[in-house]
């Protein structure tokens, strides 16, 4: 625990909650940045809940650490998968809550506490965290191998959608033996606090309770249940804010409905060729320290020659160039995978080829086209989570609609239900639709 009553107390505070809307996730961090420099944020020990279909955990793998203190250099270095690191490197952030729902399980649930330094034969931002998502990366290095380390706290926590009136079970949802559910319980915002709550079907051991007001605004009745056991309370996550010195809540729309672009960009053959090419094969979770090691250097190598690859192809996609490739041990598919993108394409992207195949490594992306019934029993679950939750200094949003994560079908029916959310729990907002703008600020 900090000394937080101090570093609370000089902080500034706006008049109306400010809400920054950007069309790419990376574009919220300068507003973050901002509010650090405005005193509205401290410059560290921040909480950051993050609700996505993505965890946004990975770091850009062969900048400089030091980039992090240029801002203006570190922005221009970011993407939409990797801007969330850099700021825990830098000291801004030491709880990071990725809030995921059922169909999103690229990090294992549970409590992650693991540090983030520099990389001393790299210079680059490594972690120790041995889960697969960064293994799978080339991300880890022994402790030992950083210096300016920092702790960070990284708790993986599912939502579960309110599943009202309904005597089915969701095919799509995750097991309740394999993950814990998320069920509000020790605010006065519970329905277990009313004496009613919604059942989630037969599933007892899933239980979501909502309030019996909010029932009645979607014309259902209402079934008694009782808390899961197993559940994740809302207390646990006000715990983890509770450490901080202040909270970001951070919103991408495609925690409500998201897709795997790259499905629709290539075949399914295509597609499987670069699962094939670009496989991470799970080491054991009880290997030694060296013997990760090495599987991140082989992984590390292994995505270097297909970069080289593929950037060599953009130059020129010549049979003899590609059966030259293809000669060398595991890239035999090239071949097909070149053959069919060029029946199809007059010119490949092959940059965009490589970037898909970043995506196949131990699990795919994502890709679940929620109902509009399925993003309202989301919607309500966010309500009821963040109604026993403190205010947040600020708010950031992402659409992430132009690039097809969010169905841009659905994007802005996601986005004004969300900002109705948090015009109800919070009054008055200060809405900044920068994805708008013909000249987004920074």
């Amino acid at each position: 625990m900090s000394d937080t009553g101090g570093d609370r107390a000089r902080l500034r505070r706006y008049p109306k909650l400010p809400v920054w809307v950007v069309e790419d996730h990376q574009e919220v961090l300068p507003f973050i940045y901002r509010a650090i420099g405005s005193k509205h944020l401290p410059g560290s020990n921040i909480s950051f809940l993050h609700l996505d279909s993505h965890p946004d955990l990975l770091i850009p793998v062969n900048m400089p650490a030091d980039t992090v203190f240029e801002k203006e250099a570190l922005f221009g270095e970011l993407s939409i998968e990797n801007w969330i690191m850099p700021a825990v490197y830098a000291g801004h952030f030491s709880q990071v809550i990725w809030l995921h729902p059922a169909w999103a399980q690229q990090i294992r649930e549970g409590k992650h506490h693991f540090l983030v330094g520099k990389d001393i034969s790299t210079t680059t931002i490594r972690v120790t965290s041995t889960d697969y998502y960064f293994l799978s990366d080339g991300l880890f290095v022994p402790e030992d191998q950083l210096e300016n380390r920092k702790p960070l706290q990284l708790d993986v926590i599912m939502l579960e959608p309110y599943k009202l009136c309904t005597n089915q079970d969701d095919s799509d949802s995750v097991s309740s033996t394999k993950k814990p559910k998320l069920a509000l319980g020790g605010g006065e915002s519970t329905a277990a606090a009313d004496g009613d709550s919604c059942s989630e079907g037969h599933r007892g051991d899933a239980v979501t309770p909502r309030s019996d007001h909010a029932c009645q605004e979607l014309s259902c009745s209402c079934s008694g249940s009782q808390q899961s056991q197993s559940a994740a309370s809302a207390g646990e996550i006000l715990d983890i804010l509770k450490t901080g010195d202040a909270f970001i809540l951070d919103i991408d729309l495609d925690f409500f409905s998201v897709k795997n672009p790259f499905k629709e960009m290539f075949t399914q053959d295509e597609y499987n060729i670069l699962q094939e090419l670009y496989q991470f094969k799970k080491p054991d979770s009880n290997l030694p320290e060296e013997d990760l090691v090495d599987i991140v250097d082989a992984r590390t190598h292994q995505l270097e020659d297909l970069e080289a690859v593929f950037a060599d192809l953009c130059d020129g996609d010549s049979e003899e160039t590609v059966q030259s490739w293809a000669s060398n041990p595991g890239m035999e598919l090239l071949v097909p995978l070149v053959q069919s993108l060029k029946k199809r394409m007059e010119v490949p992207d092959y940059e965009m080829v490589h970037q898909a195949g970043l995506t196949c490594d131990y699990s795919e992306l994502p890709h679940h086209i929620s109902t509009e019934e399925e993003i309202e029993y989301l919607i309500q679950a966010v309500y009821f989570l963040l109604k026993s939750l403190p205010k947040p200094t600020l708010v950031t949003i992402a659409r992430s609609s132009l690039d097809d994560y969010c169905p841009p079908e659905q994007v802005d029916m996601i986005q004004g239900k969300v900002l109705g959310v948090l015009q109800s729990l919070y009054g008055t907002l200060d809405t900044h639709l920068v994805y708008s703008e013909e000249s987004p600020a920074s």
